[in-house]
């Protein structure tokens, strides 16, 4: 079954890249080396935003019972985009930083900024006052865009940054206000012209275990990573009729749910550009609880929920997801990363059917562009990542530089159209990460004969025990299929007899019992005795993790290691 499938899915993708197909592949000069592209993809950024102008009258976004059509959208666009090119004569290639929640008005700014030519800046909008500062005084924009939250963490010292402050919804008088930039009609603005290699983005990584770092892409590159979305979801369609011809049947409007924040790749890319360019609904969070994400889910007939794993984990856990107002609507979930524990696995391929839901693996230095399955792919291998795109080249390689036997882990190493230019700033840093235009993910996988790939481990979440390479993510994995378990974070813990020991800090659901023998049992019942952790630490309190929901494991390790 799962070779005919493979076989099926391999004659698709062929069909679909073939030359006078929908995703016919080019060969591009890129960075000094010929790389594969989709030949039909934008060529920049303004011109896909441009793309969105067909959609006309459709709802677009949903904020706060607040509901945007795409022509009301783009009048605020060409509003702002004139205003931005008369009044600060914003040119290609400026910066311009956004530091706002998720609301109408950021993916306002974005796009007039982006239809000019300049450069969108977003800012992690969870940031304190000194993370936001630190990620202006590094981009030093032309002008930024606040809301009233942001304005009072930044109060006293944007005066001595040195550039205008446009401030969105605040009850005070602003120097410069949003609304007011928006009161005049204007004409859409005539697009730049802009080379492949020029300047179109810079993204923040996640910071999970390091100083985020400004990660500049070019205008191919984007666009190239939103052709790829398109390419995964037709994939999933022509792969998957039984589960495609059910979602039509429901005749809903394709409408996602946006809980993940627009300043990283899942909120951008995936969500805000990719539904511009296609014509979905938005439904914006103000902030993620799992009980408002099902209110929401039911009022607006929600189809897509994409999050990550963590948020998965908790929409599946609440009360009332089963409703048929709920699931009954899903045409699916996605999550990134190194997926789902197996218990949620069989969750989402029981309780949401049919179903389109798939996973997929990316970075924001690559664009989100890695691997991905999903539809009929995903119920026949939910624990992997998925195929590579067919703009991404893979290797996987020992940390001597060598390449890792087939069948063996090793670190990702990436190669493709979708790759950032480098880091901000960052010489050193860059340096680092290329390698002859190959990336050093700093991520673990493994490759089955098919060609699947599976995200095994960060190479900082190693645990060397006597020799042995432990990873933590499939301990944590182990352990979250413990009914009693909501969150698991395992790191190594200096030790003198092994060197490395296997540490454990275990979320308990409320009012549970069990303790950490119980649980060690557990672990040792379906891993080798080398894996059962040592030391297993019990608590109630959430796990601290950033706006993308990854665990902050450095923050962890400090409180429970000292």
């Amino acid at each position: 079954m799962t070779d005919d499938f493979d076989a099926r899915l391999a004659l698709i993708q062929s069909q679909m890249t073939a030359p006078g197909a929908p995703f016919e592949l080019e060969w591009v000069e890129q960075g000094g080396q010929k790389l594969a592209a989709y030949a039909r993809a934008c060529k920049t950024l303004p011109e896909l935003i441009q793309s969105g102008r067909v959609h006309g009258d459709k709802p677009f976004i949903v904020y706060q019972g607040d509901n945007w059509s795409f022509t009301r959208f783009f009048a605020q666009v060409d509003a702002l985009s004139a205003r931005l090119r008369e009044d600060f004569h914003l040119q290609p290639g400026d910066r311009v930083a956004i530091a706002m929640r998720n609301r109408p008005e950021w993916a306002v700014a974005f796009a007039a900024v982006a239809l000019l030519g300049a450069v969108p800046a977003p800012l992690n909008s969870f940031g304190v006052r000194d993370e936001l500062l630190a990620g202006l005084r590094d981009i030093e924009p032309k002008l930024l865009f606040v809301d009233a939250e942001r304005l009072q963490r930044l109060s006293g010292d944007l005066e001595t940054l040195g550039f205008p402050v446009v401030v969105v919804g605040s009850a005070v008088a602003p120097e410069l206000s949003y609304e007011e930039l928006c009161s005049r009609q204007a004409a859409p603005a005539i697009l730049p012209e802009l080379g492949p290699e020029d300047p179109a983005l810079i993204l923040f990584t996640s910071g999970a275990t390091s100083q985020p770092k400004g990660v500049l892409s070019g205008q191919r590159a984007l666009c190239q990573a939103l052709c790829n979305i398109d390419y995964i979801g037709a994939c999933a369609a022509m792969s998957s009729p039984a589960a495609l011809q059910t979602v039509m049947q429901r005749g809903l409007l394709p409408t996602v749910l946006t809980a993940v924040p627009l300043f990283h790749v899942s909120g951008l890319h995936a969500q805000l550009l990719a539904s511009l360019r296609n014509g979905r609904r938005l439904v914006f969070m103000h902030r993620w609880d799992p009980q408002t994400a099902l209110s929401l889910m039911r009022e607006h007939q929600v189809t897509q929920f994409n999050g990550a794993p963590s948020m998965v984990l908790q929409l599946l856990a609440e009360p009332g997801f089963d409703d048929k107002a709920v699931v009954g609507n899903l045409s699916g979930l996605g999550f990134g990363g190194a997926g789902l524990p197996q218990r949620a696995i069989d969750a989402v391929l029981g309780r949401v059917k049919p179903s389109l839901s798939g996973v997929g693996y990316g970075l924001t230095e690559s664009n989100g562009v890695g691997s991905a399955v999903a539809g009929d792919g995903f119920v026949q291998r939910p624990t992997s990542s998925g195929l590579i795109s067919p703009i991404m080249q893979l290797r996987l390689m020992e940390l001597d530089g060598s390449e890792a036997a087939r069948g063996q882990p090793g670190e990702v190493w990436l190669r493709g159209v979708s790759l950032m230019q480098g880091y901000w700033r960052q010489p050193e840093a860059t340096r680092t990460a290329l390698h002859d235009g190959w990336f050093r993910s700093g991520d673990i996988g493994v490759l089955d004969a098919a060609g699947y790939l599976s995200i095994v481990d960060r190479i900082k979440d190693v645990i060397n025990r006597m020799g042995e390479k432990i990873a933590a993510a499939e301990i944590e994995s182990c352990l979250l299929q413990h009914p009693e378990v909501s969150e698991a974070a395992v790191f190594a813990q200096p030790d003198l007899q092994t060197g490395e020991a296997v540490a454990a800090v275990v979320v308990l659901r409320e009012h549970s019992l069990v303790d950490a023998e119980a649980l060690r049992r557990h672990v040792a019942g379906r891993l080798a005795a080398y894996k059962v952790p040592l030391i297993i630490h019990l608590r109630f309190e959430a796990l601290p993790r950033n706006p993308t929901g990854k665990l902050l494991k450095q923050q962890i390790k400090q409180q429970y290691l000292g």
